[in-house]
């Protein structure tokens, strides 16, 4: 009986340390998301920050888990990292959401698990009211005839609804891919070219973002990238030339609020210089 009695104690002192570790930490993680907002809060915010919101099957994958519960919860943390942006007063967001690559090679079963997230997501800001609340237009760039008709209609209607939208807007790369977006672009004004549209002297830098899907778009300021990976992966090729890039170590269902105020502190330790 006293060795039952013991070995209860100890387990439930360990239940009691781990609990009174598990406070500790985020008492210390309080305090220094206060500490880091007193640091970031007089600014300069980016004006458009880009998002890879990488390691989601790696997550999944250290807690012993199925891929699909990892995009499952990298799918609720962007909601929330949304917030936290808007809450900087930050216009301009565009999330990497899937790659060509994505959907091309990925198995069927996930890809497609990653298409009902995305109609989910298009049904739930269109259902929240959200969009309205915020004057947040949304767009999706990419090549969607890859993606099913009828979630490109349901794509087509989200936009609409937010077209008039000016104070926000969240731009969502689905099968999208910088390589093709610029052959895109190359192919529109060849084609312009030949009709006597545009002549040769016309084309510039300026002249050449005009035929990109992010057109009438400002370049990301900060691009975030997380899970440890040091590369942006064919993400908006042309229009990151003078990005800042932050690369974070933090899976993306575990990027937290204090990871996105460190990619802020970074932003504004640096001088921009665009190449000068």
């Amino acid at each position: 009986m006293r060795g039952l009695l013991a070995s209860s104690q100890r387990k439930l002192e360990r239940f009691a340390f781990r609990v009174l570790s598990f406070f500790e930490k985020r008492v210390l993680e309080d305090i220094y998301e206060r500490w880091l907002w007193l640091q970031i809060k007089d600014g300069p915010f980016p004006t458009h920050i880009g998002i890879i919101p990488d390691g989601n099957r790696r997550w999944a994958k250290k807690f012993g888990l199925d891929p699909l519960t990892g995009h499952e919860t990298g799918y609720e943390r962007i909601k929330e990292v949304l917030n936290w942006i808007w809450e900087l007063g930050v216009r301009y967001v565009t999330i990497y959401a899937m790659s060509s690559e994505n959907c091309r090679f990925r198995n069927r079963e996930e890809f497609y698990h990653l298409l009902s997230l995305l109609r989910r997501g298009i049904r739930e800001i269109l259902e929240s009211g959200e969009i309205d609340k915020k004057r947040i237009r949304v767009r999706v760039i990419g090549d969607l005839d890859m993606l099913p008709p009828d979630l490109v209609d349901e794509i087509k209607k989200l936009e609409e609804r937010s077209s008039s939208y000016k104070d926000r807007t969240l731009m969502i790369a689905v099968c999208y891919g910088g390589r093709h977006e610029i052959v895109e672009a190359v192919k529109k004004i060849i084609k312009e070219y030949e009709e006597g549209k545009v002549g040769l002297d016309d084309i510039n830098e300026e002249t050449f973002s005009k035929y990109l899907m992010t057109s009438d778009i400002p370049d990301p300021d900060l691009i975030i990238r997380t899970s440890g990976e040091v590369r942006i992966s064919n993400f908006l090729l042309w229009q990151s030339a003078y990005s800042e890039l932050y690369f974070c170590d933090a899976y993306w269902p575990e990027f937290r609020k204090i990871d996105f105020w460190r990619a802020i502190r970074s932003y504004q330790a640096r001088e921009r210089r665009f190449g000068r």
